[in-house]
């Protein structure tokens, strides 16, 4: 079972609530992988991955990535071509876009990103060796950049975000409000679940998968049970087999205790 974390696990910068923890550990308990499927980097998770006690890579930056929190390493990463992000990120330089770069070697801000603060936020009271590496980028950087998987680019305004979706070499998805996802062709979340699903031998019919944003429709679409929380997006309502309780009344634990475990019972009884 794949589940969003912002707005469907949790609220942004605050821990799992008592009672999705709960849900998470239930999962375990009968049996059920459970990973995390977040738009976020991979170094962003490691903590909350411990918390749900998550033992399955997790896929992170949309799909973009599938992760090993426990030994901090990737296993796989769907990079840009270099030149490809050489130029995404000149353009986005040249406008001042509030710019993020996600990468298997850490989070680069632009001079314009307005993100930094979160991560260092994410990283407050952790040891060295569990904090997300944080860096700078600017135009001194485009002959040399770490590989890029991921552009955050948060209010890009609409020439901007016009141009982005009309590049057919670029997946470019809302994550939440203000928040444009620009990762390489034919990256989802959906692919991300899937390709995680047969890394771990699991038939694709028995896959779950929970989201509210744009960004989660394909894991909920490509999951064999896709499940959306009460305040998701409409389009997404449409596409899953249950609608839980919005995310800040538990909809995560609604959807474990009222749809998964249930059919998981049923499934191993039968």
């Amino acid at each position: 079972m794949a589940t969003d974390m912002d707005l469907t696990l949790l609220e942004p910068g605050k821990d799992i609530p008592a009672e999705n923890l709960k849900a998470c550990k239930a999962l375990k308990e009968a049996g059920v992988a459970l990973t995390l499927s977040t738009g976020r980097s991979s170094f962003l998770t490691g903590k909350y991955a411990e918390d749900a006690g998550v033992e399955v890579p997790l896929i992170t930056g949309n799909g973009g990535a599938l992760f090993d929190s426990k030994t901090r390493k990737h296993i796989y990463s769907a990079d840009f071509p270099e030149e490809k992000a050489s130029s995404v990120l000149k353009h986005m330089l040249e406008i001042k876009a509030d710019a993020t770069l996600y990468s298997t070697e850490g989070i680069y801000f632009t001079p314009s990103s307005g993100r930094r603060f979160f991560c260092e936020n994410y990283n407050e009271g952790l040891p060295e060796e569990l904090k997300a590496p944080l860096f700078s980028i600017d135009e001194s950087d485009l002959r040399n950049l770490p590989p890029i998987n991921k552009f955050l680019v948060i209010n890009p305004g609409e020439t901007l975000l016009e141009e982005l979706k009309a590049d057919t070499d670029l997946t470019v998805v809302s994550s939440g409000p203000s928040f444009c996802d620009v990762m390489t062709k034919g990256v989802s979340k959906g692919n991300g679940l899937m390709r995680l699903a047969d890394l771990l031998g699991i038939p694709r019919e028995n896959t779950f998968a929970i989201g509210d944003s744009e960004n989660d429709f394909s894991m909920v679409e490509a999951a064999h049970y896709g499940l959306a929380v009460g305040n998701a997006d409409d389009n997404i309502k449409a596409a899953a087999s249950y609608v839980a309780a919005a995310f800040e009344n538990n909809g995560f634990a609604d959807a474990v205790y009222s749809f998964v475990l249930p059919l998981v019972k049923a499934k191993t009884e039968e």
